[in-house]
């Protein structure tokens, strides 16, 4: 038998039990509320990656530069310098803003791509046979590049709002005919080499969106037919969608010793270059940089300025920086608070990675010259500032995906 007295007494010390309980959950709560208040709000090996990748571009610009403008040996090192500003600018305005809001504004930013590019068609200036930018006041407008990121953050939108559509096939050829689109506009500048970078980051897309293999079984069957056609059977009619001159780059790099003064002379003194350079590099005496051996050193083939300068240890430090960048993105993605986050993440890779390898592969002579620059080395503001609101996106992602994570933490430790 349980007397009064005994069960007052049993219930004061069940009280006084959760009671302490409480206090020990909360004094947790605070240590563990504490300790995430010390982590910083953003990624922080991102950010060093992206500052190492700015400091050797600055580095490389200011060494293979010095001698190309007369009486002004810090022209581009400036110019460069003033873009990685800018640009660092405007991925602090990102990271500070809610990436999600962006799905809102997806009409907006898609109509925005495709203007820019159809402005640049008729009114950009034509160098090489190309028109591929529209001359400012500042700076050349290269709307390709900026269309990267508006491709990433307008097409995921649209993946979103289809998800629940994914298996059909009709969605998948909506996406792909969205992404597809400005693809073909930027081709008809002719720009080969920005077109295939939109293909690579649709495809990305709508893999991480969920879209069945079976869909792009299809499309590489019908991606092979097209290139037949293109190639072979269309010229036979009088239809050519390659030019002579573009289709001399793509097969060069096939036998560069055949074309060494035509259309292989740059892949040949890249080469030159970054052999040279062996282990550490010549410093000072890289001559096909100093005596501009090799065209377009401080864009398109920077890569080989840096192989030749401070040899296979300073090309291996680049990669370095790229391989962290590329995992701190990738690790991005699977802390994104939702799909559309995941989206964005992906799709940011894939743009990063396919412009590295190629861009790398062009210098060393393993593909073929498509004119695709090197992410935050190459010189150029809109490809820089277009990199950087990548980067910008990165980092609202990441701080977004911790603050969802911290409230999630906290509610499993109150229950």
């Amino acid at each position: 038998m349980v007397f009064p007295a005994e069960q007052v007494l049993g219930r004061n010390v069940e009280d006084t039990m959760s009671a302490t309980t409480v206090i020990q959950r909360s004094g947790e709560d605070a240590k563990a509320e504490k300790a995430l208040g010390l982590q910083l709000p953003f990624d922080l090996v991102l950010v060093l990656a992206t500052l190492g990748l700015a400091a050797c571009s600055l580095l490389t610009i200011a060494s293979a530069t010095a001698n190309d403008i007369p009486g002004n040996p810090d022209y581009y090192l400036t110019r460069q310098l003033i873009y990685f500003v800018v640009g660092a600018l405007l991925a602090v305005v990102l990271w500070r803003s809610d990436y999600s809001r962006l799905r809102e504004l997806k009409y907006f930013l898609y109509g925005l791509l495709i203007l820019s590019i159809l402005t640049v068609i008729a009114f950009g200036s034509v160098a090489r046979g190309s028109r591929r930018a529209v001359d400012l006041p500042l700076f050349s407008f290269q709307a390709s590049e900026l269309g990267k990121v508006l491709l990433i953050v307008s097409l995921s939108a649209f993946a979103i709002d289809m998800t629940r559509r994914m298996a059909d096939s009709r969605t998948t050829v909506r996406l792909m005919l969205i992404g597809f689109a400005p693809a073909a506009l930027v081709m008809l500048q002719p720009d080969l080499g920005s077109a295939l970078v939109f293909v690579a980051v649709t495809l990305a897309i709508l893999f991480i969106a969920g879209v069945p293999w079976q869909h792009f079984a299809a499309f590489g069957a019908l991606a092979v037919v097209v290139t037949a056609l293109s190639l072979a059977v269309l010229p036979s009619v009088g239809i050519n969608a390659l030019h002579d001159y573009q289709k001399d780059r793509l097969t060069a790099f096939l036998h560069p010793s055949e074309t060494s003064g035509k259309e292989g002379y740059q892949q040949n003194q890249s080469r030159i270059a970054i052999g040279s350079g062996e282990k550490t590099g010549r410093g000072s005496r890289a001559t096909q940089t100093q005596y501009n051996f090799l065209p377009e050193h401080h864009t398109d083939f920077i890569f080989a300025v840096v192989g030749e300068r401070w040899g296979f240890a300073g090309a291996a430090f680049v990669l370095s920086l790229y391989a962290l960048l590329i995992w701190r993105a990738l690790r991005i993605l699977t802390m994104a608070k939702n799909l559309y986050g995941a989206l964005l993440a992906g799709g940011i890779v894939v743009m990063m990675m396919f412009q590295v390898f190629v861009n790398v592969g062009m210098t060393v002579g393993v593909m073929p010259i498509t004119g695709i620059p090197l992410p935050l080395m190459s010189y150029g503001g809109s490809s820089l500032i277009a990199t950087m609101l990548a980067v910008g996106l990165l980092q609202s992602i990441y701080a977004q995906g911790r603050r969802a994570a911290m409230s999630q933490g906290r509610v499993l430790q109150f229950q």
